[in-house]
């Protein structure tokens, strides 16, 4: 009966820690062996802290980006000051230059006029508007019929006198610019040069009618030009 019952304590103390050892792994096991939400969390936590970390070393690129940005506006700001500036050069060197070819077109009038007058037996006294006007004809492309039109529609306006002003329309000049004024763009000298007031006379005649005997039709027809 002693045997017996040591046999019995000795299975039933196997037994028990058997039991505890089966015990201890399955919690291990159960503790080892995460669930699926438990997953899923674990998952989306890392993908977080991953994220922050990622958006705090985007920060040092979006100032680089930035500072970039604000060197490329001043270059391009300071290339369109120095476009400008060339710009600008060019016009002022374009008008000095129109400047000088109107210039050279009034010497070269008077010298045809000169020339003109020998050569025609002094129909028209040499200096004279008239004279320059009519030499000036194929600066613009007109054939010497143009001028008796022109001869008309200046005798209309001013009777050929570079001081004819119209005291009611602020009018002046030879070719009765309006006002005065704009005949500047030909000379400084406009207000008591005949030749800068015929200069800018034919070259609006030019533009807005295209020839001497059409800007005389439409004044016999309207009355001005």
């Amino acid at each position: 009966m002693l045997l017996n019952r040591i046999s019995f304590r000795a299975w039933a103390a196997i037994g028990a820690a058997a039991f505890v050892a089966t015990g201890a792994v399955a919690v291990q096991a159960i503790v080892d062996e995460p669930s699926a939400a438990e997953q899923a969390m674990a998952a989306g936590g890392f993908a977080n802290v991953a994220n922050t970390e990622s958006a705090g070393t985007n920060v040092p690129s979006d100032h680089a980006a930035q500072r970039a940005a604000l060197s490329d506006r001043a270059h391009d700001t300071q290339v369109q000051r120095v476009r400008d500036q060339i710009a600008e050069e060019l016009r002022k060197k374009a008008e000095a230059k129109r400047k000088a070819a109107l210039e050279k077109k009034r010497r070269e009038a008077l010298e045809r006029a000169s020339r003109e007058r020998a050569s025609s037996g002094g129909s028209v006294p040499a200096g004279s508007a008239r004279a320059m006007a009519r030499s000036m004809l194929g600066d613009y492309g007109w054939s010497s019929s143009q001028f008796g039109c022109l001869d008309s529609l200046w005798e209309k306006e001013s009777n050929w006198n570079h001081r004819a002003s119209n005291p009611s329309s602020g009018a002046y000049g030879i070719p009765q610019a309006l006002p005065g004024s704009k005949m500047a763009t030909a000379g400084d000298d406009w207000e008591t040069n005949p030749a800068t007031q015929i200069e800018w006379g034919l070259g609006y005649i030019e533009d807005r009618y295209g020839s001497p005997c059409d800007a005389w039709s439409h004044s016999q027809a309207n009355g001005w030009y």
